[in-house]
């Protein structure tokens, strides 16, 4: 076996079973086959949420609630680390796997990329992009996913680099930077193919940059547009940053997360980012637009048609960058998304208009918001004095993903119960330093956490499932009434869509801050999970610090 180095797919000729190649199935995924994705080919899953609009729901209904509780393992693919890793930060397996046709394509932390048998779990090939070791990142060497189109599998690197390998071999073909990674300037998102775009997002807010949108063309890597999350003085929204000091040059509001697409309207949902620097707002008076918020962007321009934002100046570290669900209720397009801050909201997706908001968190100390999405704020942070609030800087749900079934017509969120007792501590921006303007301890007692059924029609709780840690892993909802989801203790759990019911687990040995998914091969249904503890644990879990961080992807199927 010949070892890695930068940008290069690793020959496998040597490791018994692994051809080092993949069959040729990603040659045909188009633009529109993935708008197509969950009607037409519900045994794949074809982007990054299942389908463009964010539900994180499959129709498939083999594994159902009469038979759950035949689940069994069908194969488990470990990986683990190589030598020095990239940052002096933790890693996770935090990826949503994509699946073609019976080929899997799942990327790791620290540049991995995998092609998988996604009926065996049988490497095909693997590649490792190569980071400098002594980058600064926040928080956590972690990947979110990949696209796949065109031939082509799309990651985004942690030195904030666009790369296009062939499918079929792994090979690089090309890669483009969209960011700078000695500024602080890095990347954790799954890459979002839309037409002939590629369309990336930044990270790394808390080093003092400035958040953007990037699209490239899928085929040559030309950088099409580039969309800036807060603007420069003279641009709708400067109005909201100060004058003086140039804050908004590293406001923050980068896009960690993927968003999601309408194509009748062709407008982008992406959510942004805290503003920076976090917590200390005397350097940043205003709202700080557009940070915190969901912005709704042309497509083929990158043209910012409408916003809504959470939390206007945000001193809570209450990012918004988690998904934005695209459903229909009564005939009207809605959008709903849960907020760091504790509120769930659905919002009419034409125009950015409020229709629903309501606490999803037990506790919401920090401020309140009314039916009209008036912010009263209650509790800040003070210099010279510490002060409790809820949500913590992890928010009652960070960036992991709830799921909407169709069936039920009802969401499924991870809930985190974990407060914070933070001090403000003003600190001056200084490049790749990090601008973390408090000090921050959170709560390692009176935690917990769910998995919360919620009716978008009044934002009620329907159900729920209490669990002694917090839920910090995305939720994925089947046609066989099932709702899955993990724990940070290891255990992956089947509940009943409709009554909250545990019918099914397992214990992963690891804890889980992933997204899992469900297809098909040769007419057997398969649930996949990348299970592997890490990333900001301290933040969202205090109590699970001790748990093994792992690195395996679980793929469960009823036996034969």
């Amino acid at each position: 076996m010949s070892y890695v180095s930068a940008g290069r797919a690793i020959p496998l000729s040597t490791l018994s079973g692994v051809v080092g190649s993949a069959p040729p199935v990603a040659q045909n995924v188009t633009f529109e086959r993935i708008l197509e994705a969950r009607t037409k080919e519900p045994h794949n899953w074809l982007t990054y949420y299942g389908a463009y609009d964010g539900q994180r729901f499959s129709p498939l209904d083999q594994i159902n609630t009469q038979n759950v509780s035949r689940l069994r393992p069908a194969w488990v693919f470990q990986f683990g680390t190589i030598g020095i890793m990239a940052g002096a930060s933790t890693y996770a397996f935090e990826a949503t796997p994509i699946v073609v046709d019976g080929v899997m394509y799942v990327s790791g932390w620290d540049g991995w990329v995998w092609a998988l048998d996604a009926k065996t779990g049988k490497e095909l090939w693997r590649y490792k992009h190569a980071s400098p070791f002594d980058i600064t990142l926040c928080c956590g060497n972690v990947n979110r996913g990949v696209a796949v189109a065109k031939g082509k599998v799309f990651l985004a690197t942690l030195n904030a680099r666009l790369v296009a390998l062939d499918a079929t071999t792994g090979k690089q073909l090309w890669s483009r930077p969209f960011g700078d990674v000695r500024a602080g300037e890095s990347a954790t998102v799954a890459p979002l193919v839309v037409k002939n775009l590629v369309i990336v997002g930044s990270s790394g807010g808390e080093f003092g940059n400035r958040g953007h949108l990037d699209a490239f063309d899928i085929d040559t890597g030309e950088h099409v547009w580039r969309t800036y999350t807060v603007p420069k003085p003279g641009e709708p929204g400067s109005e909201t940053w100060p004058a003086e000091g140039e804050p908004w040059a590293r406001g923050g509001g980068n896009c960690w997360v993927t968003g999601t697409y309408d194509p009748e309207l062709n407008l982008l949902y992406w959510g942004t980012g805290n503003p920076s620097p976090d917590f200390d707002g005397t350097v940043r008076e205003g709202d700080n637009l557009y940070t915190d918020c969901v912005i709704a962007v042309d497509a083929d321009t990158g043209k910012i048609r409408w916003h809504y934002q959470f939390t206007p100046h945000d001193v809570w570290d209450y990012d918004s960058t988690m998904e934005c669900i695209l459903f229909e209720l009564d005939g009207q397009k809605l959008l709903g998304h849960f907020d760091k801050n504790g509120y769930f909201f659905v919002l009419d997706r034409t125009n950015g208009k409020l229709v629903r908001v309501a606490p999803f968190a037990d506790r919401i100390n920090w401020g309140q918001i009314d039916a009209s999405g008036k912010v009263t704020v209650l509790v800040a942070p003070k210099e010279g004095e510490e002060v409790h609030f809820w949500p913590g800087p992890a928010g009652a749900k960070e960036w992991t993903h709830a799921a909407y079934s169709p069936q039920t017509g009802l969401f499924y969120v991870p809930l985190q119960e974990v407060g914070a007792r933070v001090m403000l501590r003003r600190r001056m921006f200084k490049e790749n330093i990090p601008y973390w303007g408090a000090h921050v301890l959170t709560d390692t007692e009176d935690i917990y956490g769910a998995i919360k059924a919620v009716d978008p029609r009044t934002g009620n709780e329907v159900w729920r499932w209490r669990n002694d840690h917090p839920m910090c892993a995305s939720v994925l909802a089947t046609g066989g009434g099932l709702v899955f989801a993990g724990a940070p203790t290891g255990e992956f759990y089947a509940f009943d869509a409709r009554t909250g019911d545990v019918l099914w687990q397992f214990q992963c040995g690891s804890g889980h801050h992933s997204s899992p998914v469900s297809y098909m091969v040769d007419g057997k249904q398969y649930i996949a999970v990348p299970v592997g503890w890490g990333a900001w644990r301290e933040g969202f879990d205090p109590k699970a610090l001790g748990v093994p961080p792992g690195n395996a992807l679980f793929a469960f199927a009823l036996p034969d």
